[in-house]
Formats: C-alpha cells, sequence, structure tokens
C-alpha cells in the first residue's frame, strides 16, 4: 500500500486560518477528501494520513469523521490539548477511534521556543505511548536543539520530525540545521517525513538541485527504515502541484532497491500509524 503521510482537510475560514495569507490565495478554500481522492489514484498512491490544522478536538472530531465516509484516509493525526489536568482519562476516551493513531501541536508558532519543554505539555506527552498513540513535531530550525532535549525523555514514545523541520532551502542555509538534524536523528524511536519540502524553497522558482542535499542529509542520517513521504497537500500547491513533490522523492530514490522504495512510499508509515488495511 503506497501512502501519503501528510497531508490536510479544511473549511476554510479566514479568520481561524489566518495563517493562510494572501501569497497563498490558490489555498483559500475549502479541501475536502473528494478534491484529493483522485489525485492520489493519478499519483498511485492508494491512501493518506490526514494531520490537524487547527488547535480545537472541533478538528480531531472533524477528521476524523471524513476519515469515516473515506476509505482511503487510512489514520487521523489529531489535536488535543496535552497540558489538560484531565488529559490521561481524555485519551483513554479517544482510545476507541481505530483510526486516531496520534496527535500534534503547532509548536512552530508558539512564542515560547522552549514551550515543549513546559512540565504540563511533558506530563501529557508522557501519557500518549500506554494509549497507543504517536506524536508528530512540527518545529523551525531554531526549536531542533530544544527538541533533542524533549525526544532524549521518552525513549518508547513513538514521534516522527514533520517536514525535515522546515530548513531554509530558499536562503540556501543548511549548516546549523544539518549539525542539529544529526544529532536528533540519534534517537532512533523517531521517524521523519520527507514532507513540505517545496514550500521552504522559493515558491516560483525552487529546483531539485536546491533541494538534494537537505534530503542527502535527512537519507544519511535516517536511513530508509525511518522516513516516509508525505505531500503536504493542500500546502505544497502554493510552490508546485501534487505531482512534483512525489517526483523529488521518486528522482532521489530512482537508484534505491524496490524494498526501500516500498518502505518509504507506504511501509514505514503504516507501521507508525498502525495501518494494516
Amino acid at each position: 500500500m503506497a501512502i501519503d503521510s501528510h497531508q490536510h482537510f479544511w473549511t476554510f475560514d479566514p479568520i481561524r486560518d489566518s495563517w493562510i495569507t494572501d501569497d497563498m490565495s490558490v489555498i483559500q478554500r475549502n479541501f475536502y477528501p473528494e478534491d484529493l481522492q483522485s489525485t492520489l489514484h493519478q499519483n498511485s498512491i492508494d491512501a493518506c494520513v490526514a494531520v490537524q490544522a487547527d488547535q480545537s478536538l472541533a478538528e480531531t472530531r472533524f477528521l476524523l469523521d471524513l476519515a469515516a465516509k473515506n476509505s482511503f484516509v487510512k489514520a487521523v493525526v489529531g489535536w488535543i490539548d496535552l497540558q489538560a489536568d484531565d488529559i490521561d482519562e481524555q485519551l483513554s476516551e479517544w482510545k476507541s477511534e481505530k483510526k486516531l493513531a496520534g496527535f500534534r501541536h503547532v509548536l512552530q508558532a508558539e512564542p515560547d521556543i522552549e514551550y515543549m519543554l513546559r512540565p504540563n505539555f511533558l506530563s501529557g506527552i508522557s501519557k500518549l505511548k500506554k494509549h497507543g498513540f504517536t506524536y508528530d513535531i512540527l518545529i523551525f530550525p531554531k526549536h531542533l536543539a530544544t527538541a533533542q532535549k524533549f525526544v532524549a525523555q521518552f525513549p518508547d514514545q513513538p514521534f516522527v520530525l514533520d517536514h525535515i523541520a522546515k530548513p531554509y532551502i530558499k536562503a540556501g542555509l543548511i549548516d546549523e540545521w544539518e549539525r542539529d538534524i544529526r544529532n536528533l536523528s540519534k534517537f532512533e524511536n523517531l521517524q521523519c517525513k520527507v514532507s513540505g519540502i517545496i514550500t521552504e524553497a522559493d515558491w516560483k522558482a525552487w529546483t531539485y538541485e536546491q533541494i538534494k542535499p537537505y534530503l542527502d542529509v535527512v537519507f544519511d542520517v535516517f536511513g530508509t527504515d525511518r522516513i516516509m513521504f508525505g505531500s503536504d497537500w493542500p500546502v505544497c500547491l502554493v510552490a508546485g502541484e501534487y505531482r512534483q513533490v512525489k517526483g523529488i522523492i521518486e528522482t532521489y530514490t530512482k537508484d534505491f532497491s524496490t524494498s526501500e522504495k516500498a518502505k518509504i512510499f507506504g511501509e514505514n508509515a503504516a507501521r507508525f500509524y498502525g495501518i494494516s488495511e
């Protein structure tokens, strides 16, 4: 099964979704499963993982409802208040939702660079493993050093790094990001999504050659057992089409073995998110 490990759905709200600015007008509209299904088919992708874009329980319910109605949406990464006093009880209740694989918090938007090290947040993270939930780490390069301290505290918690931590591809900055990625990758319970890449490059003038050095780093340190393909659709549309996003990873892995490609384009995501069919 070929799986897109990272995409979004939303009913566009200009106030709630203010992060979608006017220069991103192409995605200032609704995006639902019926908008994605044919695109997946055209790109030989069988299934997808829907990831939260709004920090609310309503978002989690919205995605689960879409997943229930669309069999190709195999898993949901929702949102929950990890700092809630009754987080353990909440997680126990959510456990009954079979397609709810894990959770995410938009750490990149928090003014406090060490938000993820807050005691109440750490307490919430500590409860995820026993209830069978994963955690997606959404950060910028400036958060990578803090992320090392964060992940180090939970050696048994399944983590995945979204969008290779959004390196500054457009500016051509790589040294500090590479150093920190190499250090973070030493935690073997951490996976990495090769997703959200073209949106960190020049939207109108990116090239494969500009992106390749960043892929060289993550493939070197994570290997084919800990990397999963993700489109970041529809956000990717501000810089390119779905086929271009997938094409970057297909080009990079063209000389990989069939088994290695199968891991990157599905098996690793299936294992991480508990997708069996």
